[in-house]
């Protein structure tokens, strides 16, 4: 079972309801939310929230079906509900600064810069906080690019000139 908007917009108001901050992450609905419209299929959406918070997401979720299906409330977590959508959570500790430090499943700690928590996005219509144009860009380095990643990172310089980086300036249309 696919994710599409309408699914992805009730785990967010769910969780908004409830208290909970909340953003949408890099890839996928973050990415088509910055853009205004579903580029492609989505299989889960990937949210950030506060690790304190976690919790919270949990219980907000369950109310719509979800379970914790694999991972750690304090590093990377994944609900499912019964249909197979998925959503897939960082959770962040957030320093003095504003910065999102995310504990990976690895250890290592990947942050979230202060100033990628500003974007504004919109799904069906309605706005959702999300990553910037510059945080999506900088959340796809590191690693070898699949096409949707490829396909995401050219739709965001096609719309906004960002630049993007060496390992990223292979489009895929």
């Amino acid at each position: 079972m696919m994710m599409d908007a309408a699914n992805a917009l009730a785990v967010i108001r769910a969780l908004e309801t409830q208290g909970v901050e909340v953003w949408l992450g890099d890839g996928g609905w973050g990415v088509d939310a910055l853009l205004g419209e579903q580029t492609r299929p989505h299989k889960d959406v990937d949210l950030i929230l506060r690790v304190d918070q976690a919790e919270e997401a949990v219980q907000a979720l369950r109310a719509l079906g979800f379970a914790v299906a694999e991972g750690r409330l304090s590093s990377c977590f994944v609900l499912r509900d019964q249909e197979g959508r998925s959503v897939d959570v960082h959770p962040v500790v957030f320093d003095g600064e504003g910065n999102g430090n995310y504990t990976m499943e690895n250890g290592e700690v990947w942050v979230y810069e202060a100033a990628w928590f500003g974007g504004a996005g919109i799904l069906q219509g309605e706005p959702a906080r999300c990553l910037t144009v510059q945080g999506q860009v900088a959340c796809h380095t590191g690693y070898k690019l699949d096409d949707e990643d490829r396909r995401d990172m050219t739709a965001l310089h096609d719309r906004f000139g960002v630049d993007l980086l060496p390992e990223q300036e292979f489009p895929v249309r």
